[in-house]
Parts: structure tokens; sequence; C-alpha cells
């Protein structure tokens, strides 16, 4: 894992993303360069137009979700969203292409390499995302403790990380309760440090379940990091993986001495500024679907087309949030507040569409334009729920310390739930977004989004 902007994303996909960017480049250079001193004045055309076509295929990729690490996504789904990109990406190839005056010779070269750069990069996204050559460069992780909690660290790492290859799991000295299996409790050889160099790890992850006097060996990891292996306590274990704060991890000394939570009037401005901009942009380009939803939502049932709610904002301040109205207008009849399940029989026809496809959340546009909400958030919840889940879950508070989104990480990352165990789980999200947000971390969700959209995960 490599930390950028605050934010964790694996070493290979950052290979990938290079890889897939300079052969779009490259490709349209080398084939104009190939044609000798006749095509130098095509040169400076081609540069741009891979430099452009390079960035905008970086933002299909991301928006198709060919860039995310699962283990249970089938061949054809992959080909499938592969196939989506690339029907995206070759109009805009063609139309790059044309922007190139007519006078200038071998025009046509930049059509073909772009075209062929694009293929090329489709078949490779499918085949990186099913292949197993990335076994040979897997991180090998050393788990120290045999515990429960290692157990969850295992599992964890099994099934979220498919770059991660576990060597085993060293026991602490005073550890009674074994949870892992015998067969891949490494039986040691020597001291923690040397156990480590033996077998090769690249990072050891702390998950002792007892942590009494004498557990925590520090010497010894302190030399496992000198001789460079990387150390880190299982809340970070979590973080990087799962992208999650785990609550049953942390405690308020880790939250309050470790790094993230920074605010500042500069992120605030940078935040609002871009806030102002990309919501007015996106009110303007959706505005023709806002128009067919509003006259669906009217023709199928009677009442109001749009619909508002209180909502807890930032800092606990309340607001009205707009929305299309998706479900019976006596959806709540008995005045008994209650969250909406997966498939709600008091959503509409109609409701059950554009809440799948999330054009029901679009007039939040005005709340972002009026500084109730940002793009990007944890999403808001009604101050019923707000009070309740405040005394049950800890650090519920925190995600107020920032504005509510129209999406989130919790969003993108999380399917639609409305028990108290997906509240936790949807927290943990909401308090990684609140630690680590940057204007980098936004861009990702937005693209994830879009990905969330074209697939229908998470639909509610």
């Amino acid at each position: 894992m490599i930390r950028i902007f605050n934010h964790y994303l694996h070493r290979r996909t950052l290979m990938q993303v290079a890889l897939d960017l300079g052969l779009i480049f490259l490709a349209t250079m080398l084939v104009v360069m190939a044609k000798g001193d006749s095509a130098d004045a095509l040169i400076p055309f081609a540069a741009s137009q891979g430099l452009s076509l390079a960035g905008f295929m970086f933002v299909i990729n991301s928006a198709s979700g060919l860039y995310q690490h699962t283990h249970n996504r089938s061949l054809t789904q992959s080909c499938a969203r592969a196939l989506l990109a690339t029907l995206v990406a070759l109009p805009l190839a063609y139309g790059f292409s044309r922007l190139v005056p007519a006078s200038i010779p071998h025009r046509d070269l930049l059509v073909l390499a772009a075209m062929a750069a694009i293929a090329a990069v489709m078949v490779h996204r499918v085949y990186a995302a099913h292949s197993s050559v990335h076994t040979r460069s897997r991180t090998k992780i050393l788990i120290f403790g045999a515990g429960p909690v290692a157990k969850s660290v295992g599992a964890t790492l099994n099934s979220a990380d498919p770059h991660a290859e576990i060597v085993g799991y060293f026991a602490g000295p005073n550890e009674t309760e074994t949870a892992v299996a015998q067969a891949d409790i490494i039986h040691p050889q020597g001291t923690l440090t040397e156990t480590a160099l033996r077998l090769g790890v690249d990072e050891i992850v702390v998950a002792l379940s007892e942590r009494r006097g004498g557990s925590m060996p520090l010497r010894e990891l302190l030399d496992c990091k000198i001789y460079g292996v990387r150390v880190v306590d299982i809340a970070t274990h979590f973080e990087k993986t799962l992208a999650q704060i785990k609550i049953s991890h942390v405690n308020a000394g880790w939250l309050i001495f470790g790094d993230g939570f920074n605010q500042g009037m500069f992120r605030t401005f940078v935040k609002r500024s871009f806030d102002l901009l990309f919501s007015g942009l996106l009110l303007v380009l959706s505005s023709p679907i806002m128009l067919l939803a509003a006259l669906a939502v009217r023709l199928e049932s009677r009442g109001p087309v749009f619909y508002k709610q209180e909502r807890v904002g930032l800092n606990g301040t309340t607001f009205d949030v707009v929305k299309f109205r998706s479900m019976r207008t006596d959806a709540e009849k008995d005045g008994k507040p209650r969250f909406a399940s997966k498939n709600d029989d008091r959503v509409t026809r109609v409701g059950r569409f554009i809440r799948r496809v999330r054009i029901d959340e679009l007039p939040q546009l005005f709340n972002v334009l009026r500084g109730e909400m940002s793009l990007v958030g944890p999403r808001p919840e009604r101050p019923f729920f707000v009070d309740d889940l405040t005394t049950k879950v800890p650090y519920y508070a925190v995600r107020h310390s920032v504005k509510p989104g129209v999406t989130g990480w919790a969003q993108v990352r999380y399917e639609y739930g409305s028990t108290l165990e997906d509240s936790v789980e949807k927290l943990q999200y909401d308090l990684y977004y609140v630690k680590n947000h940057t204007l980098f971390l936004d861009l990702l969700i937005l693209l994830e989004t879009v990905a969330v959209v074209l697939t229908g995960k998470g639909a509610r």
C-alpha cells in the first residue's frame, strides 16, 4: 500500500494506471514519429492528443470500476465493464483526431494509433483483473498473534486484499487462546525479528488478543522496523486494508495523537469552491433528467414532486434536505420515523427506479449551492436516528465535524442497509473519510459514484 494525499492505494493499482496512460501516449507518439520528417508537423498534435486521451481514459476506467480489485467479479462482468468503457472512449479518440487541421499530413494515423491503444488497454484491463501474474509480487505479511483478533485480521486480508500473502501467525508469549489453525502458526526458530527476516516478511500486523506486560516485545518490533519491515497496529491495518476506522479496535488516544482530521481554512475554501463549481455544472447537465423525473413522479401518484425532510448537518445544525419524492405520501402515516429498507413496500414504481440510479438525490445539489451540504461527505441523517445512534455507537458524532454530502465514502463502499449493524459499518467508512478527506479523495469518490450508478451497486 502507498499513501497518497492521506488515502491508501495499492502499489499495483498505481503501476497499472501508469502503464495504461503511458501506453496510450506512447502509441500516438511512436506511430507518428515512425513516419520520419514528414510527420514533424503532427508531433505537437499527437502529444497533446495522447495526454488528453490518457487523462480521459483514466477517468473512464475509474468510473467503470476497472481499477478496483475484487475477488468476486466474474470474467463476464469485467468484459462488460471494458466494453462499456470502450464504447465511450472510441468516439472520444475519433473526436480528438478531428481537431487536427486537415492540412497536416498523416492525420489519420492519430485515429488508428489512438484506437489501437485503447483496445490494447481494455484487453490488458480484463487480463490484469483475472490473471495470476500478480502473485509473484504479493506483499508477505506476518500476523503477530494467534487469537480471535489475529484470526479477524487474516480473514480481512484473505477477502479484501488479493495482493497480500499471509506467511503465518506468530503467537504472543501470553496468549492463552488460539483461534487460528495450528498448521498456520509459525513455530519460532529464534526471535520475532529473526523469524521475520528468515521468511522475507514485508509487514508485521500486531494483532494480540492479550497485551499484558511482556506480551509486546517492543525491542524486537523496533529491530524489525530498523531492518525495513513495516510494523502496524491493528487499527492502522484495518484503515489501510478496508479503508475503514474500526471502532472496535481504536481508542480516543489513537484518534487524537494520530494524523488526520485536518480541516483548516484552506481546505474549507478549496472544498467550497469545488462544490460551487461542480454542483452548478451538474445542475445544468442534469436539468433534462430532472425535468423528466419530476414529470414521472407527478404522473404516477398524487402528491408533491419534491420531498423535504429535516436532517442533521455540520456541527449538529439541522436543515431541510430536498429530494424527488420516491415513496407514497402516507409512508409514515403513524408518525413514527423508520429507516427505509432495501425492498421497502412504501416506494413507488418510479421511486424504485430513480432511487436505483440515484436520480432522487439530484435536487440536493440545491442544498450544496446553499452551503448546507457538500458534494462529498457523510450522508445526512434524521435527528431522531442521530440521537438514538449517538447513544449506541461510539464516535458517531464525529461524522458531523464535516458537511454532509450528496455522495460519500460509505455510499460507494457499502450497500444499502437499515439495521444498527449497518449504521456501525457505514460509520466506520465515514470516520475514515473525516480523518483522511482531501480533494483527491473527493474526486475518487465521485468517480466511484459513477461506477455505482452505472452498475446499480447498492440499489435501494
